[in-house]
């Protein structure tokens, strides 16, 4: 015990080389399982990886008790669910380590959360992860929490759409060029046919990034899953797990009945979510990773009050 407590400690003894202050020290990529609170009272296990810092404001000190940080959240991820209560607690508790050398703490966590979706007409289900992301900043007596999220949907160009149309359409005159009058059977087997399909307007795979500002003391749970279910519901088109054919015929019904520009998309999002009071600020980027070309086509929108997030940043 005597050679331990004779052990440096330079964190504590030394001098910083330069007599600043720092804004965030800290550590990041801490992997641990957490759970994630449920409205339903139960809790959802997950491996996050986890950002922990605190500021310095105390120019004298020349580091900060990482180990103290570490220990807390070992302890956190153990015996707490991830509430908006929780997280804040937790910050109060690292402050409180650093008594005298910092003011501040923000921690990020990020994870994906697994959700099971039923299928669109089948029976079936199966699991989807969403990429999320919780983020808090408690600041003396002000403590702010932004959740975020990443929704994969499909999107139909409505331009590859009408170049489609008219290829058709085309296709169509070809074949019946010598007949004055078409039968309803005989349009019905053409558009059954191979030819119905003479062209086919592109789709792509695209994702909404969703980050959102909530009051914490207005949430008992971190509202993700109502987050990701109002993008979905406002997309149309989100991207699906198991399927039967009757599945797969709506998806393509749902896609030609939603087809969607990024320009489109974004308009769409941020309509939704300026009518979602739970959520003080937003940003939204959407993007479009395109089939024709090999690039991607990206909007970004935000809520715009003064303060909040730039429409041009990204995150």
């Amino acid at each position: 015990m005597n050679a331990r407590a004779d052990m440096p400690d330079v964190a504590a003894d030394a001098n910083p080389v330069n007599y600043e202050t720092l804004d965030w020290v800290g550590m990041s990529h801490i992997s641990l399982p957490v759970n994630i609170a449920q409205a339903n009272g139960k809790c959802q296990p997950v491996l996050a990886h986890l950002d922990i810092h605190v500021d310095i404001v105390n120019p004298d000190v020349k580091g900060i008790h990482m180990s103290r940080l570490y220990l807390l959240l070992n302890t956190f991820a153990a015996e707490q669910q991830v509430t908006p209560s929780s997280i804040e607690q937790l910050l109060e508790q690292v402050c409180e380590s650093h008594l005298g050398i910092s003011e501040s703490a923000i921690l990020r966590l990020s994870f994906d959360y697994p959700l099971n979706r039923p299928a669109l007409k089948s029976d079936y289900s199966g699991w989807k992860p969403y990429p999320s992301v919780i983020e808090a900043i408690k600041q003396r007596d002000n403590f702010s929490l932004e959740i975020s999220v990443t929704v994969p949907y499909s999107s139909t160009c409505p331009c590859s759409a009408a170049l489609s149309r008219q290829l058709l359409q085309e296709a169509f005159k070809e074949d019946f060029a010598k007949q004055d009058t078409v039968t309803k059977d005989a349009v019905e087997s053409w558009l059954r046919s191979e030819r119905g399909s003479v062209a086919t307007p592109h789709s792509q795979r695209s994702y909404a990034k969703v980050r959102a500002k909530i009051q914490p003391n207005d949430h008992m749970i971190l509202p993700l899953v109502s987050l990701i279910d109002s993008i979905e519901e406002s997309l149309k088109t989100p991207v699906q797990t198991a399927v039967k054919r009757e599945d797969e015929q709506e998806f393509a019904r749902l896609n030609g009945a939603n087809m969607m520009f990024c320009e489109d998309a974004a308009r769409r999002l941020k309509s939704t979510m300026n009518q979602i009071d739970d959520y003080l600020d937003f940003w939204i980027r959407v993007e479009h990773h395109e089939s024709l070309h090999d690039h991607d086509a990206v909007a970004v929108v935000s809520k715009g009050i003064p303060g909040g997030y730039s429409p041009l940043l990204k995150r």
